[in-house]
This record gives structure tokens, sequence and C-alpha cells, in this order.
């Protein structure tokens, strides 16, 4: 199984699509967005899903597809809330045009998004909206938590990981699940393949976190610190007030009680804590036991060793990332 192929397939049908229409205001931010690149993990799920349970991918582009056009209105208006600057290394929607045109954009990809289940027979068209709106609605659940943790001061790790399950786990989970459904495979194979992308998605988030403060700025394409910047109580930073000591507990909650304009200092003070109190290597950890844990949940499904063994390294290769 060769993630590139399915890349490949994706990117060509995506590209075989007209984004451009009138008003050009509304979609050209759509065009942009969408083609800004990205490794397309997330239809690359939906069509690996399908391979492994019907040996037929290809009846899943269109799924595919709504999972990516959905995640990246997510991103035009996450991009809004948080005011970011860069996407990939490029300039964000909200940026380039002005926050009204990413809002009314992001709307109108969701609406899209839905319209590519209209490829499927009825059955399966519904399993699709209802796992879709589920998933949407979750997602704005975790947006909305992610929210609230910037003003509160008691944010626990538990509700940390919740938060994360919630705005990005999901979607991972529910990518695959989408391949499943339109692979019309059992019940029970769908809802353990959910389990497997639920799992995996929480060590992406949790990789996504250590790489913002520890990535490499060539190849990360955001702003490195950007959650230092944002005072954004990643796992990072929790598991620095769990453990360290009074000294630099103060020195944490000092600098994530403000908003500065130059930040350099603050980034790497905070970073310094972070290295001293070994949160890298507790991250790294955490990180692994999501894996092995989304691994376990291979065992019990219904799909040959060797569809397992691709799963498993579509796995390793997501967590070996550096962007």
């Amino acid at each position: 199984m060769d993630i590139l192929h399915y890349q490949k397939d994706f990117i060509n049908y995506l590209e075989s699509k007209q984004w451009v229409s009138e008003p050009k205001n509304l979609y050209e931010p759509i065009d942009y967005i969408i083609k800004l690149g990205g490794k397309r993990i997330r239809p690359v799920l939906t069509l690996m899903a399908a391979d492994i349970f019907s040996n037929d991918y290809k009846k899943a582009l269109p799924a595919a597809l709504a999972v990516e056009v959905f995640h990246n209105f997510t991103l035009i208006h996450d991009d809004i809330m948080d005011a970011a600057p860069l996407r990939r290394g490029k300039a964000t929607v909200h940026e380039k045009w002005d926050t009204n045109t990413g809002i009314l954009s992001g709307d109108a990809m969701l609406i899209l998004a839905y319209q590519y289940f209209e490829n499927y027979e009825p059955v399966v068209f519904q399993k699709l909206a209802q796992l879709f709106s589920k998933t949407a609605l979750e997602v704005c659940d975790g947006q909305q938590l992610d929210v609230d943790f910037e003003t509160r001061n008691d944010v626990t790790i538990s509700e940390y990981i919740n938060m994360i399950r919630l705005k990005t786990s999901v979607l991972v989970a529910a990518a695959l699940k989408m391949g499943a459904i339109v692979a019309e495979t059992n019940d029970e194979n769908a809802n353990l393949i959910y389990d497997f992308g639920l799992n995996l998605g929480l060590a992406f988030q949790l990789q996504d976190d250590y790489l913002d403060a520890f990535g490499n700025p060539e190849t990360f394409g955001k702003q490195i610190g950007g959650d230092i910047i944002e005072n954004k109580k990643t796992f990072l930073y929790l598991k620095a007030l769990e453990v360290s000591n009074k000294n630099d507990n103060a020195k944490l909650k000092s600098f994530y009680s403000q908003k500065l304009v130059e930040n350099t200092t603050k980034i790497i003070e905070v970073k310094e804590i972070f290295v001293e109190n070994n949160i890298p290597s507790l991250i790294k950890e955490k990180i692994e036991s999501y894996t092995e844990k989304a691994f376990t949940t291979l065992i019990k499904m219904d799909i040959s060793n060797e569809s397992k063994q691709n799963l498993k390294s579509f796995g390793l290769w997501l967590m070996n990332r550096s962007v």
C-alpha cells in the first residue's frame, strides 16, 4: 500500500474540480486554501480504509474530498480566531483577503463538503451524512473548549486531551470510518477503524504540540512557538506546571498571562523551562502510548495481516513526520 499513490490520485481528483466561479471573491479563497498543499492526510485515510475493506478506493474519492474540504473550512475559521498570519508557510485567507471573506468562504466550504456525498446511494449517503454531522459538531465543541481554556487557569491534562480529541482526533477517525462506510464493510470493522483513528489522531495532535515548540521552522510551515505566543495551554505547558518547581511555575504563569508585541524572549525562556523539566521526553512518551493504543485495535479487526501492517506503517510514518 503506497501512501504516495493515494495522495497522487486524490490530488488529480481535487485538481479536476473547478473551484472558481462567480462571485469570484467567494470562490477564489476556497481555491487558494484547497491548493495550499499539505500532506492530505485525512483524505488519504479515507481512500486507504476503502481499499482495505473493498479493494476499490476510487469510489471513496468524493467522500475523501468532502473530508478535505471540511478540514480546510475549519482551518480558515481557526486562523481567523487565532489571528494567525501563516498557514503552510503562506498568508492565511483572512490576511490575503479579509475577515469577512474568510468567514463566508468557510461557510460555503462546509456546504460544498456535504454536496460530495450526493455521489452515493441513499443508504451510504445517510451513514456518511450522520457521521459527518456528528463530527462537525464535535469539532465545534473542541474549538469552543480551546477558546474557553484561554481564559481559564485551572485546565487539567485530561480536559486538554478531551479538547484535542474533539478538535482534531474525531476528524481523523471519521475520515477512516467514511472509507469503511463507502466500502460497505460490517459495523464492527467500521467502529474499530474509527477507534484506531481516534488514538492515532491524539498522538498526531500531541506531536503537533511538540513540533509547534521544537519543530524545524524550515519544514513546519507555521510560526515556531505560535502556541506559546497565543498562551495556548497545551500538554507541554500543563505538564510543566505539574512537574516544575515554584520558580519555574511562577515564571510560566506570568508569561502565559500576557500577550506581547515582541515574543522572542518569551519563546526562548518558556522552551528552556520545558527542556529543564524534561517535558519533550514526557510528551513523546504520551505520543507513543496513544500510537500503541491505536495499533492494539488493529488486532481485533477482520482484515488481512498485510492490511494491518499497512495501517501500522501509516501510523509510524505519521508519527515520524517533521511537519
